[in-house]
């Protein structure tokens, strides 16, 4: 079978596939200014009035993609010695505009926005997107892996807005030293591509056409920037972000039985420390961190966990956010062999919560060594945690380093090292038990996506070495996809080797080995009252079969669905799955201390409904229903989401997730409930406040995290954080008591940006 995978993906990586060749069909050419351009939304100097070369005639990419926007769209560039300009009539009531806040890196489809979108390389792969409201609200993100984009990357640039009844126009100054690109003597080009969206009646539109099936952003679909004239070189681009820190905090500790409150301590802490970027080359990027601190990121999102296995919780952490593609995306979902949530952040046993763990410094290395030639090098060091007289996680130092090779249009081959190496030797030898001094994965991946995005692919094989034999073993996988206007289809197979290791990554179950089928299509109504309302139809079915080494069944989850989607963005969808579980060992899903099932096969049947609104209306919402059977008995969950848009304030919503379980005698039956309101103000453009509340009875335990945002000066803030844990629910026979108190921090925290 991997054989057969494996020379399916190389035969349709070397097709001669073909697409709409936008490179050739929309071009624009840049001519540098002869005059100096003021930055105040108005288009009225030379460079913007003479000359042909503009971008217009957007066509739409959602509701459909065979009509050309009624609310048009003008855009012209120029340029001089510092900066790209970018300048845009948008039309558009000012009564319909719609600006979900004043606050900078808005999320997709909330907010009216002009972006334009960068691809300096022309490698299909990596881009840069600038985005703007009309009410001037920032936005600056990276594209990767041909089409996703993040949103963590931060620099410097500049923009002005002018609002007028029917039109509003804006102006765009990006330095050149914010870009990483490389200069050529003869010609030069770049990708690029201008995108609206228009949330009332929502409508996206773009310059260069996208189909409906792909996302507006897919980088494969960009015209042609042309240079009348070379850019400048980008030049020196460094920056340092350092910090100051003061906090408190009150811990209520207890008595493992009786859970008397023993002792209330207080800390009180404060530091420096800081960042600095610093452009090496062109294309690439040293980043440097001394003593980080993310006490102003906001606190996971909870989830109710039901299975046996470590849930997965993305990273938010700027530092390890920035060309993460580079490190974190090798391998399946569940076989990362790195996973940047291993630094910094550790189970306390003691405690029995994850807590924070001090990082001394770090450094991370990133970008192009030349057109087809990306590298990323990073390296993190901990600090020793006591956290009791016996119970210590050791000092580690956290490596890796990887190179990616781009081949045919827009594919990739890649090979990596991980490396932890854990300092052992100021350790006691009962401090000692169960570390190894290192642990290293090593692996090569393919990936394959094709030039008009239709097929996407990956292979990869990766090997773990540790001191310990019973730690070395190897996962590998093959994965092959399509998708086109009406059809999709993929196939994947994973084995993960029982002694594979990989103690920098993800991977929460091994000694296995999953197969993943998927198949769907798309109909598009074209008369009637469907045709009026519904963009198209969605069905197929899709899942995972997953097996032991030997070939017995462990795990089946398949599904069934159908769907239709609305025009105003909204959604509503039904599925009908079965499910097969087989316990190795005896579990309880209620985690409530009563008696465990037993071990053998559970085959189960259910049904699931959802209905989301789009963005459009100022209210919006979530619901998610299914019934099923569960191990021997039922489970009824629902999930949804209430939010409103008080729009240009904030967004107020309120987020819940219930599971009822019920179980024979003398198995427990429990109600789980996660309640999380939610409130995101903006008071004015340069104070912003974020409280996030979450109720949750399965880990028993209510969160409150509060941040309030000043921003003043450009990309420099001051935070006041204020964390509280307490107890959701009663513990009978105890004093726990609803909202009794486990722990308190408070937190105010500065952060300069200075370029030098």
């Amino acid at each position: 079978m991997k054989t057969s995978f494996f020379a399916g993906l190389f035969l349709l990586a070397t097709l001669p596939l073909s697409s709409q060749n936008n490179a050739e069909n929309y071009q624009i050419k840049v001519k540098k200014s002869s005059v100096a351009i003021h930055l105040d939304g108005a288009l009225d100097e030379a460079a913007w009035q003479t000359g042909e070369e503009k971008a217009e005639a957007f066509k739409l990419c959602f509701p459909n993609d065979t009509a050309y926007s009624p609310w048009t769209t003008e855009a012209r560039l120029t340029f001089d010695d510092r900066n790209l300009y970018v300048g845009a009539i948008c039309r558009q009531r000012r009564v319909d505009y719609t600006v979900q806040s004043l606050r900078r890196d808005f999320g997709g489809g909330t907010t009216d926005v002009f972006n334009v979108m960068l691809e300096p390389s022309k490698d299909g792969l990596n881009g840069f997107i600038f985005s703007v409201s009309p009410l001037n609200v920032q936005r600056e993100g990276l594209i990767s892996t041909g089409e996703t984009m993040s949103l963590e990357w931060d620099n410097k640039w500049y923009s002005a807005v002018q609002n007028f009844d029917d039109y509003w126009t804006v102006e765009i100054a990006i330095p050149f030293k914010t870009l990483r690109y490389n200069v050529s003597e003869g010609e030069n080009s770049w990708g690029i591509q201008f995108i609206r969206t228009k949330v009332k009646e929502f409508e996206s539109s773009v310059w260069a056409p996208v189909p409906f099936q792909f996302s507006n952003t897919n980088l494969s679909f960009n015209g042609r920037l042309l240079w009348e004239t070379p850019p400048p070189k980008p030049g020196a681009n460094i920056s340092l972000i350092p910090y100051a820190i003061g906090g408190a905090s009150l811990n209520y500790l207890r008595d493992d039985n009786s859970l008397e409150i023993k002792e209330r301590k207080q800390d009180w802490t404060g530091g420096l420390g800081g960042d600095a970027k610093i452009g090496l080359t062109p294309g690439l990027n040293l980043d440097l961190t001394i003593n980080p601190d993310f006490s102003q990121v906001e606190v996971d999102r909870q989830v109710p966990n039901l299975s046996r296995f470590e849930l997965f919780f993305p990273e938010t952490r700027q530092f390890f956010l920035e060309n993460r593609d580079l490190f974190a995306m090798y391998g399946f979902p569940d076989t990362r062999p790195f996973f940047s949530r291993r630094i910094g952040l550790a189970y306390n046993p003691v405690k029995g919560q994850n807590e924070k763990v001090p990082i001394l410094a770090g450094a991370r290395l990133s970008g192009k060594l030349s057109d087809g030639l990306r590298i990323g090098v990073l390296n993190m060091q901990t600090k020793r945690q006591d956290w009791d007289t016996t119970s210590v996680l050791p000092a580690a130092n956290f490596s890796v380093v990887t190179l990616q090779q781009k081949v045919f249009s827009r594919s990739i081959i890649s090979g990596f090292v991980v490396n932890k190496q854990n300092f052992l030797d100021d350790l006691g030898d009962t401090q000692r038990e169960g570390w190894q001094p290192w642990n290293r994965v090593a692996g090569l991946e393919f990936n394959l996506y094709s030039k008009d995005n239709r097929w996407e692919g990956e292979a990869y094989y990766h090997r773990s070495f540790s001191p310990d034999e019973a730690k070395q073993g190897s996962t590998a996988a093959v994965f092959q996809g399509y998708r086109d206007r009406h059809f999709s289809a993929n196939l994947g197979y994973m084995r993960v080797d029982s002694t594979y290791s990989a103690d920098a990554g993800f991977v929460p179950r091994t000694g296995v080995q999953s197969v993943f089928p998927g198949i769907g299509g798309r109909i598009y109504p074209e008369k009637g009252w469907a045709a009026r309302h519904i963009t198209n139809y969605v069905y197929g079915t899709d899942g995972s079969l997953t097996f032991g080494l030997s070939g017995k069944s462990t795990d089946r989850d398949l599904s069934a669905y159908f769907g239709a989607s609305f025009k105003d963005q909204s959604y509503v969808g039904m599925a009908a799955f079965n499910t097969y579980v087989f316990l190795f060992d005896p579990f309880d899903p209620s985690n409530t201390g009563k008696a465990q099932l037993p071990v053998g096969g559970y085959t189960n049947y259910g049904v699931r409904a959802e209905y989301l609104t789009g963005t459009s209306n100022n209210w919006q919402g979530s619901v998610e229903v299914s019934n099923a059977g569960f191990f021997n008995g039922t489970i009824f969950s629902s999930d949804g989401l209430l939010a409103y848009r008080w729009q240009p304030v904030g967004r107020f919503s309120l987020q819940y997730s219930y599971n009822r379980i019920r179980l024979p005698e003398p198995y427990a039956s429990t109600d789980f409930w996660l309640v999380g309101p939610r409130v995101e103000a903006s008071f004015r453009r340069d104070l912003f406040l974020s409280a996030f509340l979450q109720y949750n009875t399965q880990a028993n335990n209510f969160n409150l995290n509060a941040r309030v945002q000043w921003r003043f000066a450009p990309v420099s803030d001051v935070f006041l954080v204020y964390t509280d844990n307490s107890y959701a629910e009663s513990i009978p026979n105890t004093p726990i008591r609803v909202f009794a108190p486990k722990n308190r921090a408070v937190v105010l925290k500065v952060v300069y940006w200075l370029n030098v």
